[in-house]
């Protein structure tokens, strides 16, 4: 028994070796190759080590997209194969969301493997002596702001439940800490990075970056990710503050910014979220309330076209296809400037500094086909003026459900079913608790 216990072992040994050396994976660094990298990474190997990263970061955005977009009803994922997206996700007749299905469990394992590679980095970088100290400083810099952007994801998902943000030891883990140390601890990672980008010379090249891979623009980016951070802890002059330093403008194009890049490349990726228009079987499609709720004249009514037939699954029916990714190189937003205009309407209409905020949300509305802002000129009129405005600029961009239940309103989005649920946050998954 023990013999045919070795070989089998030996076998499986053979068969990892072998797929894995078939394919290029830069986020499983789970090899002997590791303790080198920490030892005196060459400058090659840090380099690799940002490729992976980079690319690990749009590993199962497909599944983190349709849980935001599922829960927050901005649309339906019809999969013959997989029904949960139209059970769990929906609250269907007695269903819950349970913390070891693929709907929570993937997405985190996806952002801790890419939180892996971060932590690997920066002890790479710390340790070798084939680059300067500015070069040093500056994959320090980018690993510690990916580090905090997949940290938010994550908590983006189990809100109060709560995170792990200490996982630099596997065998002793950090606590699970709750939502608003969360945030501290995310801001806080942001902050450090932006200090090592201030004296950092950048010897690495990124791929959805633009003009924002050079230390500058990495700042840029940085503090636009702060930005989003701050509107979450509702620290509203500190998002202004922070879009002081990023790319925002209120006359900057509203695509300007960072991405996840595809492509058709060997080793390459396919945009998961590409879906082609009027197909049955797989249809990813807009809640019906998207199109019934939007101003005439309103060219995001493009993002939801109308499909030749509707589609129908489980008491569910739309007749509009998500068009928002549309071929299967499409890029997928990481921040871009339009979402930077609005953070910026939403902290000064909380500031109570109300023109200003109407002149952002101007800009966005004039920016798709809609005349100036009409209604009361109040604080509360002009937060569901600036949370509509939100709701069609970055639809399906993962937002809308997080938008509602920062401001408590899970409760106004639309049942489609008898029994139906709108979940508040997802279960840790088994592994955490």
């Amino acid at each position: 028994m023990q013999k045919i216990i070795t070989i089998s072992i030996i076998m499986l040994l053979c068969m990892i070796l072998f797929f894995t050396s078939c394919k290029k994976d830069y986020g499983n660094l789970n090899n002997a190759t590791v303790e080198s990298f920490l030892k005196d990474a060459s400058q090659s190997e840090l380099n690799n080590l940002v490729s992976g990263t980079e690319s690990g970061m749009r590993n199962v955005l497909n599944l983190y997209l349709d849980d935001i977009g599922s829960i927050g009803r901005e649309g339906y994922h019809f999969s013959g194969s997989e029904p949960r997206y139209v059970t769990d996700l929906l609250g269907a007749s007695n269903a819950t969301l349970s913390g070891s299905n693929f709907y929570i469990v993937n997405p985190w394992a996806a952002r801790y493997r890419v939180i892996k590679n971060c932590n690997v980095l920066i002890q790479a970088a710390t340790n070798s002596t084939h680059i300067t100290a500015a070069q040093k400083s500056g994959y320090i810099g980018f690993a510690r702001t990916i580090k905090a952007y997949q940290l938010l994801m994550n908590l983006n998902l189990t809100d109060s439940n709560g995170i792990r943000i200490d996982v630099s030891d596997p065998d002793h883990l950090g606590p699970i800490v709750n939502y608003s140390d969360g945030l501290t601890s995310i801001a806080s990672l942001l902050d450090s990075a932006k200090a090592d980008f201030s004296n950092a010379s950048i010897a690495f090249t990124l791929a959805g970056f633009n003009n924002f891979s050079d230390a500058a623009g990495l700042v840029k980016f940085n503090r636009a990710i702060a930005a989003r951070v701050s509107v979450y802890q509702q620290k509203w002059q500190g998002a202004l503050d922070n879009l002081s330093g990023s790319f925002f403008g209120l006359n900057t194009g509203f695509n300007v910014g960072v991405y996840h890049v595809f492509g058709t490349g060997s080793g390459d990726q396919l945009n998961p979220m590409f879906i082609p228009q009027n197909q049955t079987g797989e249809v990813r499609l807009a809640h019906p309330s998207y199109a019934a709720d939007i101003e005439a004249g309103d060219d995001r009514i493009n993002k939801a076209t109308l499909r030749n037939a509707a589609a129908s699954l489980s008491g569910l029916s739309s007749n509009r296809d998500v068009w928002v990714y549309t071929s299967a190189t499409a890029p997928i937003p990481v921040i871009r400037n339009e979402e930077l205009i609005l953070i910026y309407a939403e902290a000064n209409i909380q500031l109570n500094n109300l023109n200003e905020g109407v002149k952002a949300i101007n800009v966005i509305r004039n920016g798709h086909g809609l005349a100036d802002y009409s209604g009361a000129v109040t604080q509360s009129a002009l937060i569901t003026e600036m949370l509509k405005q939100r709701r069609y600029s970055l639809f399906f961009e993962g937002h809308r459900w997080i938008d509602m239940r920062r401001y408590n309103l899970l409760n106004t989005l639309p049942l489609d079913r008898p029994g139906d649920d709108v979940w508040t946050e997802f279960p840790l998954p088994v592994t955490e608790q």
